[in-house]
């Protein structure tokens, strides 16, 4: 018996290292034969995959990204007035230096 199938308990980074050989092509009859885990292998991709969606849905619930998540729509608010005085600032000048009240300062295509 080779000293790869006499383990018994598997770390989860060799675990990962078969999931991405499987997830990348290579049989599974091979990979089974090679580490002696024929029965729990076939499941382990499947395991991984909803690890990892369970663990991008975890990220949307950590406190410090809904924290940072309404900071930056507060900011964006905070943009979009500043922008809106700084046109009224604009036309208030345009009107007192004797310019059309809504002078358009874009460029033509």
């Amino acid at each position: 018996m080779s000293s790869k199938s006499s383990v018994k308990r598997w770390s989860a980074k060799r675990k990962q290292e078969v999931v991405l050989r499987l997830l990348r092509g290579e049989s599974l009859d091979a990979l089974s034969r090679e580490t002696g885990q024929p029965a729990v292998l076939s499941g382990w991709p499947d395991e991984f995959l909803e690890g990892g969606v369970a663990a991008l849905k975890r990220r949307t619930d950590d406190p410090k990204v809904a924290a940072l998540e309404q900071e930056l729509e507060r900011a964006k608010r905070l943009v979009g007035d500043l922008m809106m005085d700084k046109e009224l600032l604009e036309r208030r000048i345009a009107r007192f230096e004797g310019e059309f009240p809504f002078l358009e300062r874009r460029s033509n295509p």
